[in-house]
């Protein structure tokens, strides 16, 4: 597919296809020491996810709702990491900044669109926990493996569909104030910078999409944990309640871990003119690593069944 760029000296047209990545503009000279410990959480994030994955494939005490649903948190994990984090080491070790058209546009639709289908997960997680301690008589009747697969699929749907159009959007722009991008990643934001054409459509739509998108995850969410917390709180029995609330601690955790980094990279993006521009380029990239790497971590350390099951695998393996 060829789009066209606009040159401004005589406005005619000329085929462009391809985009180049220029990252960290002000700070080139570091990231061949960045791509050291990058890659190790890269790294870290793919063996804890796909470990998990396998616990969990091969365990049959581990075929329950709220597994798979964490499976499909691993998957999304491990497929926002290969979209992001490959392209930024090839930049880094062997200098491969350009990136073609229709692959700048897929990395920004898998970017935008499985952000949201992660929230997305959250919510469905945290109802999950509902369910479980304000429902425990009917948990089994309402988490059903068919209600999971009936989530997968909405997650993938809804947040599939509303996303993009965020891609096609700027796959329609005229192109005329170069193509080089200056960042690590193909986001809307850094594309469109580089279009002649009037962007407030693309914009606005990423925004309120964005927004409507993330605050109803946590907004439903929040009201999940207000009833959980109001049910625990009238629990008397001795050791009840920190029970309770430990089978909510682990999705809690990853939550905050989302929410936060998220949250950092929303502020530095609307203070961009009063922070160094590397930075959140930076913040941005981490926010594709850090909570991939930690997320298969916590559910492990903390959910005795899973050490369990990676303990089992391990025994078998040693003396199969």
């Amino acid at each position: 597919m060829i789009y066209f760029m606009t040159l401004p000296s005589n406005h005619s047209t000329s085929p462009v296809s391809e985009f180049f990545l220029i990252c960290f503009p002000n700070f080139q000279n570091w990231q061949h020491w960045l791509s050291l410990p990058l890659s190790l959480l890269f790294l870290l994030a793919m063996g804890a996810n796909a470990t998990l994955l396998i616990t969990i494939r091969l365990e049959a005490s581990l075929h329950q709702p709220l597994y798979y649903l964490l499976s499909l948190l691993s998957l999304l994990d491990i497929v926002l990491c290969l979209t992001v984090i490959p392209k930024v080491l090839a930049i880094f070790w062997f200098d491969f900044r350009s990136i073609s058209f229709p692959a700048c546009f897929l990395q920004m639709f898998i970017m935008n669109s499985f952000l949201t289908m992660e929230s997305c997960t959250f919510t469905v997680m945290a109802y999950d926990r509902y369910v479980a301690i304000c429902k425990p008589l009917r948990y089994s009747s309402i988490i059903t493996d068919q209600f999971v697969a009936r989530a997968a699929i909405f997650v993938v749907a809804r947040n599939g569909l509303l996303t993009m159009p965020i891609p096609i959007l700027s796959s329609q722009l005229r192109y005329c104030a170069g193509h080089i991008i200056k960042n690590c990643i193909c986001t809307n934001v850094s594309v469109s910078k580089l279009s002649c054409d009037d962007t407030t459509l693309n914009q606005h739509y990423q925004f309120v999409i964005g927004w409507t998108l993330l605050g109803s995850d946590l907004i439903f969410i929040v009201l999940s944990y207000f009833f959980i917390l109001k049910t625990v709180l009238r629990i008397k029995a001795e050791g009840a309640m920190a029970k309770a609330l430990g089978t909510c601690g682990s999705h809690f955790i990853l939550i905050l871990f989302f929410t936060t980094v998220l949250l950092v990279l929303v502020i530095t993006n609307l203070a961009r003119k009063r922070i160094p521009p590397d930075v959140p380029i930076l913040l941005n990239i981490l926010h594709h690593l850090i909570p991939p790497a930690l997320n298969p971590i916590v559910y492990g350390v903390r959910t005795k069944e899973i050490k369990q099951g990676i303990q089992n695998l391990l025994r078998r393996r040693l003396f199969s």
